[in-house]
């Protein structure tokens, strides 16, 4: 795990190895010190991202918390006022000719003409596009309508759909043809519970397919179902990146102990690196909870035996980690959105 005031830079390094060791190859986006101001205002504020080949990568952070400021940079849509930025291995936005044809992208919502039906909009998107072939043209709208689910709906006026209608026609105009990246800036806003497990679905076979996904969102529980990676933004800072299951199991971790011999389990415990409180008393004993660093801390069996060879009676032992909603609470100050 990467976190503000931790191991950053060797965090980072790792981000950057690809599979066989050769090194930035393995990286799909890479910034070093994009900072974006307005005027006074900070908004992003030197932020180093790693994005591996291959990942379904989530972009945390509270609403404004800099993540869509972010994505326009990233996308040579916004001009950064520091630092560098990086896209299939091209810097962006000198190469944003190069870049963008291999990127399909939703930001800030879907925009269509009303009047128009989902085939007519995705056909005059498309032919908006220099690199899109007119021959292929209409065989590639009904595939990108049939993806995301809106066959039924292709001949129905833009105006008639549902938010989430239009959302999921947003992420079609971003299929319309194979692309390296996809960036979903809020991909799930407005869906129903079933759009958004299509949603959800769709995400998972773009990676399968080889894709590198890269999602925005400030909805932990479609992050935790979905994603290999995340970072989490608050404040415009970055303050943690790296695998899912490091950022899980980052943080602390707390035991229960149930015993008769608190004063003796209290000295055991510390011996161990862990921080007991006071014993609440039960009919059965004291019940001691301790907190500990999760990459300090002995396997459960290990502490109990401790406990066991000191003389300690364990009635009861339970280890429970700190979840993901709270880690990220602990390096945001806010809490977040688990559902919709």
């Amino acid at each position: 795990m990467t976190a503000a005031g931790g191991t950053a830079g060797a965090g980072i390094a790792a981000a950057r190895t690809s599979a066989d060791g050769s090194g930035a190859a393995g990286l799909t986006i890479e910034t070093q010190g994009l900072t974006k101001r307005f005027g006074h205002q900070l908004a992003v504020n030197n932020v180093d991202l790693a994005v591996p080949h291959g990942a379904v990568f989530g972009f945390l952070g509270p609403n404004g918390s800099g993540k869509t400021t972010t994505i326009r940079m990233l996308l040579g849509l916004a001009a950064a006022s520091a630092g560098t930025v990086s896209v299939l291995g091209l810097q962006m936005p000198q190469r944003l000719h190069e870049v963008l044809p291999r990127v399909g992208a939703l930001v800030e919502g879907p925009a269509f003409y009303p009047f128009l039906s989902g085939t007519a909009n995705l056909h005059r998107l498309d032919a908006a596009g220099r690199h899109a072939a007119p021959a292929t043209r209409s065989a590639r709208v009904a595939a990108a309508l049939e993806r995301v689910g809106l066959s039924h709906a292709a001949g129905k006026r833009v105006h008639a759909y549902s938010l989430g209608m239009k959302q999921r026609l947003g992420i079609a105009n971003a299929l319309l043809s194979p692309r390296e990246l996809l960036v979903l800036d809020e991909p799930t806003n407005g869906l129903d519970p079933q759009g958004t497990r299509e949603v959800r679905s769709l995400v998972r076979s773009l990676a399968a397919d080889g894709a590198t996904v890269f999602v925005s969102s400030h909805l932990l529980a479609e992050v935790e179902q979905i994603c290999t990676h995340a970072a989490i933004m608050s404040a415009g800072r970055l303050v943690a990146q790296g695998p899912l299951a490091e950022l899980r199991q980052a943080g602390e971790t707390r035991i229960r102990l149930l015993t008769p011999d608190a004063g003796t389990a209290s000295e055991v415990l510390l011996r161990l690196g862990m921080s007991p409180g006071k014993g609440t008393p039960e009919p059965a004993g004291d019940v001691l909870t301790a907190v500990a660093a999760a990459s300090r801390l002995e396997a459960p069996e290990d502490i109990v035996a401790e406990l066991v060879a000191a003389g300690v009676r364990v009635r009861g032992f339970s280890v429970e980690r700190e979840s993901l909603e709270e880690r990220f609470v602990a390096l945001t100050g806010e809490g977040f959105d688990i559902a919709q």
